[in-house]
């Protein structure tokens, strides 16, 4: 069962999930709202997550691990955040054009682990927010929507606490592949 990212953040309104809604006003007391993750111009966005992986906004499910920019998604090939070192980094300071920033998803809130990935991510001169998966998954979509040179390295979080708007979200989600498929 796949966790939805569209809710709104309270806390920050600035952030508001994976689901970034642009308002306009156009006069005659209208304004318009629309919901940015399903425009497939403004690249990849991650719109759910689970345990086992991802669901973008083109559709697709990725699983494990994920090393992901504005218009590409590639497996990463880390079992844990354990096993993020300076070697598992090094990638992203490889590419062209260069990054400004690596959202860092773990799957836990260990503040050892945090540490060490972020000695790691320092010696190969990285700069990284490290967040939850959750927040990462926010973060990169919102700075993604913002055409910003921003990548992201994301686990699967270890739990994922669904209420009955998410079960309903993905079930909506899989019937319109299946009813798309058979037609």
């Amino acid at each position: 069962m796949f966790k939805q990212i569209g809710h709104i953040v309270k806390r920050n309104p600035v952030f508001l999930s994976s689901v970034r809604y642009k308002a306009a006003y156009e006069g005659d007391g209208k304004t318009t709202v629309r919901v940015i993750n399903q425009e497939q111009d403004l690249g990849l966005m991650i719109d759910a997550f689970a345990t086992y992986g991802f669901r973008l906004n083109n559709g697709i499910t990725v699983l494990g691990p994920i090393a992901i920019f504005p218009r590409t998604i590639l497996s990463w090939q880390v079992k844990s955040s354990k096993e993020i070192t300076e070697d598992s980094l090094r990638f992203f300071k490889l590419l062209e054009p260069k990054i400004d920033l690596l959202i860092i998803g773990l799957e836990s809130n260990d503040r050892s682990t945090t540490d060490t990935v972020f000695r790691a991510a320092r010696a190969v001169k990285l700069n990284v927010e490290i967040l939850a998966t959750e927040h990462a998954c926010s973060t990169f979509n919102f700075l993604n929507s913002e055409a910003r040179s921003v990548a992201g390295a994301i686990i699967p979080p270890l739990h994922v606490e669904v209420n009955e708007d998410d079960m309903l979200k993905s079930k909506l989600h899989y019937e319109n592949l299946y009813k798309k498929e058979l037609h």
